[in-house]
């Protein structure tokens, strides 16, 4: 895990903050604890931190309210991660943190050691220095897509994407590392030209993949909920 990385943890059970507060800290983390969603919108607004872990189940803003304003208001830069820590464990609920913008999900009760992983999984994220983003271009090794001419690359392959493979390609190496829920995934790639409804992802993604070769691997399937790029092959 990179050193000093500031870890906000907004958390009012505090046996539980404490466990990921020492962790953390063992890890070299900077790590601030706060136990409720307005004094931790205080924080953010002072201060940058690289992560962000929240409970959902909080007193007054909710951590999910919390996660979506700050998200929908832009109020964080976007290597700035969120970890949601809760106990509601329904994939309706999980599916509903991922959306309004929650880069990872984990449930309570949990393993010290797995919630230490998914940490580490989203600090990665964030420092992955082989994505390169310009503007309409971006590229996650050999692999290559630029919105302008409309080209994908892989390696000295240039496969011939549908439209909506195409918008569907772009909008998870875009997110890349953060879960895309089938739905988030049909609001961005439908547009004029371009219908997508329900599990016609599904199809997509099995198209852009064969279409793709060997790097179709980088397109990761999170059962029951959706997909996204990972960082590497």
């Amino acid at each position: 895990m990179p050193q000093k990385e500031r870890v906000l943890i907004v958390e009012d059970e505090r046996d539980i903050a404490d466990l990921m507060l020492l962790h953390l800290k063992r890890e070299g983390c900077e790590v601030e604890v706060v136990d409720n969603g307005e004094e931790a919108m205080d924080r953010i607004r002072k201060n940058q931190y690289s992560l962000l872990v929240l409970d959902w189940m909080l007193p007054g803003m909710s951590g999910l309210d919390l996660c979506k304003k700050l998200r929908s208001d832009k109020l964080i830069p976007l290597g700035t991660c969120i970890l949601m820590v809760t106990a509601r464990a329904q994939a309706a609920d999980i599916v509903l943190g991922l959306e309004v913008g929650a880069d990872d999900y984990l449930t309570k009760p949990f393993d010290i050691s797995v919630f230490l992983a998914r940490v580490r999984a989203l600090f990665r994220r964030a420092h992955q220095t082989e994505v390169e983003a310009e503007g309409n271009r971006i590229q996650i090794g050999d692999l290559l897509i630029d919105c302008e001419t409309h080209e994908v690359k892989c390696g000295r392959a240039n496969p011939e994407l549908t439209p909506s493979e195409f918008k569907l390609l772009y909008a998870l190496m875009r997110n890349q590392g953060r879960v895309l829920t089938r739905d988030r995934l049909i609001e961005l790639v439908q547009g004029e030209g371009v219908s997508v409804i329900d599990r016609a992802i599904d199809t997509h993604i099995f198209g852009l993949r064969k279409k793709l070769g060997d790097y179709g691997s980088l397109i990761e399937t999170i059962r029951g909920v959706g997909y996204r790029v990972a960082t590497a092959l």
